[in-house]
């Protein structure tokens, strides 16, 4: 039955598209009817919220919310709104109002600022409805990456047809198995995951200048990321994955573990000094070989 079901799908069609997206390459397939129109749409759905989230961009709404201080926007007022919920379930480590600092750093990383940022925010982040205030730069690219893929994932549905989207290791559940790429630039994956869960990858070795990352942890004042690879299984969708993720390859080992295993619908891998940490559940995610 799951060989003619296959066949099936094969027959309507099978699509692919690879592009940049988001500082990363993105990928999209999809293989039924209509595939081809679908990776389309999917596409334009993730380069337009690019755009639309990019805080680099004046003309995006992220640069308007931090310099006018107000936004009305269903796009962001859900990262948001998502983004103030991760705060409080992290204690803080997980903040978007962090926008100067996530500015700076990206400035530094990529060679255009003599030192890496210093000093971290304060301020408030309100929302009602679509409408966001803030007297704080906000950075939501903890969670913009996610987002995309879930957005431009939901565009690539439909009856008759199966796919996923694919962007610097973050994806939506994946219609096979994919591998755990290594930190180490051995072409030997960690693992191989076959899962139904969305699936993200944090950690400093894709992008860093002078040991300093992208990753840091505000309620330490501490810049870059304390693990080499932290993977990250959800069930909810590539936002949570992407989020904890990041959260967790800020963290020291013994909390990015205490906070993984605590995390319903959430499992993890995270390696750290060469050594492999899992949640109890998450073998359960890779491919029994």
């Amino acid at each position: 039955m799951m060989g003619s079901l296959a066949s099936a799908y094969e027959r309507f069609g099978n699509s692919h598209r690879e592009f940049e997206c988001c500082d990363t390459t993105f990928r999209i397939q999809a293989t039924g009817i209509r595939a081809e129109t679908a990776t389309t749409a999917a596409r334009e759905t993730a380069e337009s919220l690019e755009g639309h989230l990019n805080a680099f961009d004046e003309a995006s709404a992220v640069s308007q919310l931090n310099r006018d201080g107000e936004v009305a926007d269903d796009h962001i007022a859900r990262i948001v709104r998502r983004g103030l919920e991760y705060n409080d379930r992290t204690d803080g480590v997980f903040d978007i109002r962090q926008g100067r600092v996530e500015h700076d750093l990206k400035t530094f990383l990529c060679g255009d600022r003599d030192t890496p940022p210093r000093e971290f925010a304060t301020g408030t982040v309100r929302i009602s409805g679509s409408h966001v205030t803030t007297n704080v730069e906000v950075d939501l690219n903890g969670l913009a990456k996610g987002y995309i893929v879930d957005q431009a994932s939901e565009a690539l549905g439909g009856g008759g047809r199966r796919g996923f989207v694919s962007g610097g290791g973050d994806m939506s559940p994946p219609t096979g198995p994919v591998a755990i790429e290594s930190p180490y630039g051995s072409d030997t994956p960690l693992k191989i995951l076959d899962t139904d869960w969305y699936v993200a990858t944090s950690g400093g070795y894709r992008r860093s200048r002078n040991g300093t990352d992208h990753v840091y942890d505000p309620t330490t004042e501490s810049l870059g990321s304390r693990h080499e690879s932290v993977t990250v299984v959800a069930r909810r969708d590539c936002m949570e994955a992407d989020a904890v993720a990041t959260t967790l390859a800020a963290l020291p080992l013994a909390e990015a573990r205490e906070v993984a295993s605590e995390w319903e619908g959430l499992e993890a891998l995270i390696i750290h000094d060469g050594v492999f940490h899992t949640t109890d559940g998450f073998e359960t995610h890779v491919l029994d070989t």
